[in-house]
């Protein structure tokens, strides 16, 4: 018999992993090919998983994208477009891009940060 704490730490666990999981466009196409959006148990599981969303499950999330894609696939036509594999491609492609320029524009950031405090020790001399 599993105690209830376990039981819960275990769904929270395997729930977190699903979640983190769709941030990955061919895992979705692999589950929209297959037919699980079809199947009103799972649609209904997605929207059951919304409450990753709330700051207190979302602040243990690796890959924020997949609320924006649990967020997408509320939606029927979403679902239907990722058993497109140029859907997912093209998905794919557009993260990456974001992940270019946000990389980019932290580490420019980053750099602004460190002369300004490099400018500030200089000035307090």
């Amino acid at each position: 018999c599993v105690s209830d704490d376990t039981g819960n730490r275990l769904r929270f666990q395997l729930e977190l992993e699903f979640v983190q999981c769709l941030a990955n466009p061919n895992y979705l196409n692999f589950l929209a090919q297959r037919g699980y959006f079809k199947d009103r148990a799972f649609v209904n599981y997605l929207k059951y998983l919304l409450y990753w969303k709330e700051p207190e499950y979302a602040k243990y999330l690796k890959y924020p994208q997949c609320l924006h894609m649990l967020e997408l696939l509320q939606y029927e036509h979403f679902r239907k477009e990722l058993v497109n594999a140029q859907c997912a491609k093209f998905i794919d492609e557009q993260q990456i891009l974001h992940w270019q320029h946000y990389s980019r524009k932290r580490m420019r950031l980053q750099q602004a940060l460190a002369e300004q405090q490099q400018q500030n020790n200089t000035s307090v001399k």
